[in-house]
């Protein structure tokens, strides 16, 4: 008995060593990890007031800082990361870095809100935890550290050999891959729609979580909290609907039940016209992800959205993002006068902080982003 248990304490030692101190996985968990050190390192040079855009994946896909930052003339970074990286994660690294009058813009995926417990024991985030950020995780409750303790299994050692073998014989580089993806404010730029795959968009099948899920789930408990510690520090944080392709069914239900998490706590929110939606035709290669030109046309409206809500100014933007999203299909559907006349109308508006066109729904106090496996 003695040396069973022994070889059991021998076992677990060694596969804490490797997967804790040895083995990486450069190419999918390590890139993931190197994003998120990035958009931290830059939030932490941003003088405030600035914006931050947070979600899943369709927050550097389908919304660019470049287009924002530009036109509300405020210091933007994207910070949105992958649905399957918990949000206890991504809150913990970037809230130190946010500042009394910073903006926070969370266009949350609906899987988001409603992410259990376990899912989070499962998420892959727990091997990057345990490979790269030991302090961070030692500071999560304890299922979380015990989950990533146990995170890996064979087949993950298998890949990690082989992603440690082929970096440096092919030449490939985390930071080169990275540069090659987003822009220096943490956009998606390599998304043209004459690469866009409208048939693995046409052969998605999914089912999105109603009300009821987002209501009880963990997802929701964590992004709550974060609001209202935010808020209290008197950081100006605007909720919002993900982009999604036009014929998904969005009850008012769900929308309203979105909006209370965020307005419960003193925060805004952002109802765009469409509710974020949008033909497929304007879609790179899932729903959270619209093609660059889309993403241009949806950040002008999102822009003029938070300038109405915050009581600035939105300059127009420039002939360059103008042209770039006046090639978006959705634009084709719109005549060439109506796209101005929507961008007049949310300016128009911008004495209130409410509008028929924006939908904008602030609570009576105020005062003022794929799904990640361990396979990238």
């Amino acid at each position: 008995m003695g040396r069973l248990i022994g070889c059991l304490v021998l076992s677990f030692i060694l596969y804490g060593a490797a997967f804790g101190f040895v083995l990486e996985r450069p190419l999918s968990t390590g890139l993931l990890d190197l994003e998120m050190a990035q958009k931290a390192a830059r939030l932490a040079t941003l003088p405030p007031p600035k914006l931050v855009i947070l979600a899943g994946s369709n927050g550097p896909y389908s919304h660019s800082c470049a287009v924002i930052s530009g036109m509300l003339r405020m210091p933007c970074e994207n910070a949105g990361i992958a649905v399957g990286i918990g949000l206890d994660d991504v809150f913990a690294r970037y809230a130190r870095f946010l500042r009394p009058g910073d903006v926070v813009y969370m266009p949350m995926e609906l899987r988001q809100y409603a992410m259990t417990r376990r899912d989070y024991a499962a998420g892959v985030d727990g091997a990057i935890l345990l490979r790269y950020d030991k302090s961070l995780l030692l500071t999560m409750p304890v299922d979380r550290i015990v989950a990533a303790l146990f995170c890996c299994d064979l087949e993950d050692m298998i890949e990690s050999v082989a992603e440690m073998a082929v970096l440096r014989p092919a030449g490939l580089s985390p930071v080169r891959i990275l540069a090659s993806e987003y822009d220096a404010a943490g956009d998606r730029i390599n998304t043209p729609l004459a690469k866009a795959d409208v048939a693995l968009l046409r052969a998605a099948r999914r089912i999105e979580p109603d009300a009821a899920e987002i209501g009880a789930g963990y997802g929701t408990v964590l992004i709550g909290r974060f609001v209202e510690d935010e808020t209290r520090r008197g950081v100006i944080v605007v909720g919002g609907l993900p982009t999604d392709i036009d014929t998904v069914d969005l009850p008012p239900a769900t929308i309203a039940q979105i909006a209370r998490i965020f307005r419960r706590r003193g925060a805004k929110f952002l109802i765009l016209p469409n509710h974020s939606q949008y033909p497929i035709a304007d879609f790179y290669d899932s729903e959270d992800h619209l093609a660059q030109p889309c993403q241009y046309f949806h950040s002008v409206l999102v822009a003029e959205g938070l300038a109405i809500m915050l009581g600035r100014h939105a300059v127009r933007p420039s002939a360059t993002i103008t042209a770039l999203a006046a090639t978006c299909p959705r634009t084709q559907a719109i005549s060439a006068a109506r796209w101005p006349a929507i961008r007049a109308q949310a300016s128009d508006s911008s004495s209130s902080n409410s509008s028929v066109s924006l939908r904008i729904m602030v609570p009576p106090s105020s005062s003022a982003s794929t799904i990640v496996t361990a396979r990238r």
